[in-house]
């Protein structure tokens, strides 16, 4: 498509000279001059891309920007092409086809896309990003409610992580200051948009958390902080490394990242979410002159409170200098002593009834137990026991001369059967050259040696001949 953008110049006067000078447009003919070519030469187009800078006005306009990977186009949705929407809100990271008319903003000199329609084509790559990785983190517990921890009532030091020269740090201040100015502020420098910006964020974040340890002073609070943007502006603090960071933290952590609108990962990792840095500084510390308002009420209702405390006993004291007791005291002291007199009297006869109770009880009971006193029981089984002492040591002598005598003729009876009763009566026993006693002359042969044993002794023989038996 090709845009004319040529411009006529005035006739030239005959009789001019050809080094006339050129005409001189102004800025507004100039910008006038292309949104006419613009919108003559491509009118109502279909645009897509994805939504980034999102801005919604009070008025109900809407401001954003549409962009690919090459280039970016500045759009305007009016309130009343907003209405065509149907329920359909505009985020960062959606991806639209927008359908609108191009014209040139001529007090910025600007070109944009007036919208008229918008579909929705899904979500932007960015956005489908976040969605993932809050996912996961949110399964495995990061983001759990049980882990939020409570702010302190009155921090002493607060540690902020932000860029020192951005206007988030300058609200944050400013609102610390008018409301509390007594409280410390140690802020951790970092990045806070751009290639490695969450690195320092969630380094600087792990520092205060390890205070004083690895040098930094101890805080009571974190605020993790920056001003709005873009989801690609804010979009370090999606990164996991400084949810993780936020999470793992020993201190409390406030993140107020972006306008009310903008939500990051941060915020979800932290105890407490505020809109804006403004916002947190509000949550932080409370108005001092409130606090001051606070002291006084109090100090006024207990100025109240004691004043008619001290009234009330300024009038029991004055009832009591008028009262008896006061004029006649001597007298009181007097029926006190006597009442006590009385009562230690009446302790003591008590006391000795109480004796005399237990020693009548205590009389009948030896009574009792001499009445049924087993002295005279054990007499008589002592005795029992002795007769029967004496009956087992005779049976068991008896017994025992019983058994002795049974030995002895047993013994006899053994002696006079033994082969030495046999030998002394003159009888011999004769053994072979194996030890064999031998009881026949039957199977000797002469020559054969034998040994014979006597009641007394033994001698060695030698077979001359054998005799045949009969």
């Amino acid at each position: 498509m090709q845009l004319d953008l040529s411009f006529s110049r005035e006739p030239e006067k005959p009789g001019k000279p050809e080094t006339a000078a050129p005409r001189v447009l102004s800025v507004t003919d100039l910008t006038r001059a292309v949104r006419t070519a613009l919108e003559g030469a491509l009118g109502t187009v279909w645009v897509r891309g994805e939504i980034s800078n999102h801005r919604r006005q009070a008025s109900g306009h809407q401001y954003f920007t549409l962009k690919d990977a090459g280039a970016q186009l500045a759009c305007v949705l009016f309130a009343g092409a907003a209405r065509s929407l149907r329920g359909l809100r505009l985020v960062d990271g959606m991806q639209v086809q927008l359908l609108g008319e191009v014209t040139v903003y001529e007090a910025r000199g600007q070109y944009q896309l007036v919208v008229e329609l918008v579909q929705e084509e899904g979500l932007g790559a960015l956005q489908a990003r976040f969605e993932a990785l809050k996912a996961r983190l949110a399964a495995e517990g990061l983001f759990d409610a049980e882990r939020k921890r409570a702010l302190p009532r009155l921090p002493r030091r607060v540690g902020v992580v932000t860029s020192p020269t951005g206007a988030a740090l300058r609200d944050f201040l400013h609102v610390l200051g008018r409301r509390f100015p007594g409280v410390a502020v140690i802020v951790n420098p970092v990045r806070v948009q751009g290639r490695g910006a969450a690195a320092e964020i969630a380094r600087a974040v792990a520092e205060f958390s390890g205070a004083p340890a690895n040098g930094f002073p101890a805080v009571d609070v974190i605020v993790v902080t920056r001003g709005g943007g873009s989801l690609e502006d804010l979009w370090e603090f999606n990164e996991e490394a400084v949810a993780r960071a936020i999470a793992d933290s020993v201190v409390p952590v406030v993140s107020a990242v972006g306008h009310e609108i903008d939500f990051s990962l941060a915020d979800f990792a932290a105890d407490l979410r505020a809109p804006t840095p403004s916002a947190a500084a509000e949550i932080l510390v409370p108005e001092a002159a409130e606090l001051r308002r606070g002291v006084a009420d109090r100090a006024e209702r207990g100025a109240r409170v004691l004043g008619a405390s001290l009234r009330l006993h300024a009038a029991r004291l004055a009832a009591f200098a008028r009262s008896a007791l006061h004029d006649a005291p001597n007298r009181r002291v007097r029926e006190q002593r006597q009442r006590l007199d009385g009562a230690v009297e009446a302790l003591a006869a008590a006391v000795r009834g109480a004796g005399r109770s237990r020693r009548e009880a205590l009389a009948r009971v030896q009574a009792v137990i001499a009445a049924h006193r087993p002295t005279a029981a054990l007499a008589l089984r002592r005795m029992r026991l002795e007769r029967e002492q004496v009956a087992l040591a005779e049976a068991v002598g008896r017994g025992l001369e019983r058994r002795r005598a049974r030995l002895e003729s047993a013994r006899g009876l053994l002696r006079s059967l033994s082969p030495e009763a046999t030998l002394a009566r003159g009888y011999s026993i004769t053994f072979d050259a194996d030890g064999r006693v031998v009881r026949s002359a039957e199977g000797l042969a002469a020559g054969d040696a034998l040994r014979t044993k006597f009641a007394e002794g033994e001698v060695e023989v030698r077979v001359v001949r054998g005799v045949a038996g009969d």
